[in-house]
């Protein structure tokens, strides 16, 4: 009888299954061509025979002007796209099915190169054009008021899969506005701080010089409440904005519609905010959304100033609800919300309310949910 021992413990009893084996054992899945630095690829690109501009090139085709197969870098020859075919892979989002809302709203749905589909949405408005991009596929927070909330996370986005995100959405953008987007909100699909150095990663390239260039200082990161990550943040001195998704101003209704709320409750989300401002002096915003009945009182006013004055925020950014099926929470009338407003700004409350958008496409905040049709 043939037996033999592979590795360790592992033991194949015939010829051809240990053949197998170790031929799989051999086959190394090929390496994302984005992982490689431009001094990595001039390096590899020297070993073919290459001249070191070849590198640039490639680089640019990866970053500036990004596709989604090596048969797209055109400047480059046959041969070589081949080769580096052969060698590396290059994952890059697909676009899958484009909504235009009746105000202008683009929503985008992305495929990824493993089959998974995320959304990211285009808002343009008089003075901005701002892309709304996903951190994960699907999410685990289970917010109850939030549609991604109710879908399964499947698994993190890589950084560069980030990237292409923010790099369809500006084209189209540049399409149909002719002009590049403006900002950028992490508020899509997942939580962004549970995806921490995918996020991070992704930024630097967003505003790396021979990425898109784009200041930090119009990003912004937003959070149902990672105190942990919030405090990474400060020790990393990152550049960008942080929003804190807040919609309650005290603990037990903060809990009832987010789960998230008894690990890291408002108290301790208050030092972790206050910390990621002592290190970095970055504008630190509050997001509230309104339900009816449940957080839309003047004594609701009055707790979300208090917490409010704790930390040293710029804003508390008032949201329209928009209704999902399978959430039971309802939008307040306008009376109810001007009430709300006109006690948050009588206590000095820097307050702004923020219509949504792209409603009628499930596009709007808290609507993601793979719905396109």
């Amino acid at each position: 009888m043939y037996l033999k021992q592979i590795s360790g413990n592992t033991l194949v009893r015939d010829r051809s299954a240990a053949d197998g084996y170790l031929c799989k054992m051999a086959k190394k899945e090929k390496q994302n061509i984005r992982e490689l630095t431009l001094a990595e690829i001039e390096t590899y690109l020297a070993t073919l025979g290459e001249k070191k501009f070849r590198a640039k090139q490639v680089y640019e085709w990866l970053w500036l002007k990004p596709v989604q197969h090596f048969d797209g870098m055109t400047n480059i020859s046959k041969e070589l796209r081949a080769k580096l075919a052969e060698d590396f892979r290059l994952p890059g989002l697909t676009v899958d099915t484009t909504q235009v809302s009746s105000d202008g709203t683009i929503k985008m749905r992305f495929k990824t190169h493993d089959g998974h589909m995320i959304e990211g949405v285009l808002i343009p408005t008089s003075t901005r054009y701002t892309a709304c991009v996903s951190s994960q596929i699907g999410c685990s927070l289970s917010c109850k008021f939030c549609a991604t909330g109710y879908m399964t996370r499947k698994r993190n986005l890589e950084f560069d899969e980030i990237y292409d995100e923010v790099a369809l959405l500006n084209k189209e953008c540049e399409k149909v506005h002719g002009k590049k987007i403006s900002n950028i909100v992490y508020m899509g699909m997942g939580e962004p701080l549970l995806n921490y150095k995918n996020v991070l990663r992704s930024i630097e390239r967003i505003t790396a010089a021979d990425g898109m260039a784009m200041s930090p200082r119009r990003i912004t990161v937003s959070t149902a409440g990672v105190s942990k990550g919030i405090r990474q943040l400060g020790d990393d001195k990152v550049k960008f904005k942080l929003a804190l998704s807040l919609h309650a101003a005290n603990d037990s209704k903060r809990h009832e519609i987010m789960p998230i709320n008894d690990t890291n409750n408002i108290k301790t989300l208050v030092d972790a905010l206050n910390y990621f401002y002592k290190q970095t002096k970055n504008e630190i915003t509050f997001e509230y959304i309104l339900f009816k009945n449940f957080n839309d009182s003047p004594i609701d006013a009055d707790e979300l100033t208090k917490v409010y004055r704790q930390v040293p925020a710029d804003l508390v950014n008032i949201i329209e609800y928009n209704p999902i099926d399978l959430a039971k929470y309802e939008k307040p009338d306008a009376a109810t919300t001007e009430n709300f407003i006109r006690i948050l700004e009588k206590n000095r409350v820097n307050t702004r309310l923020r219509r949504s958008r792209g409603k009628d496409i499930d596009a709007a905040c808290g609507q993601l949910a793979n719905k396109n049709s």
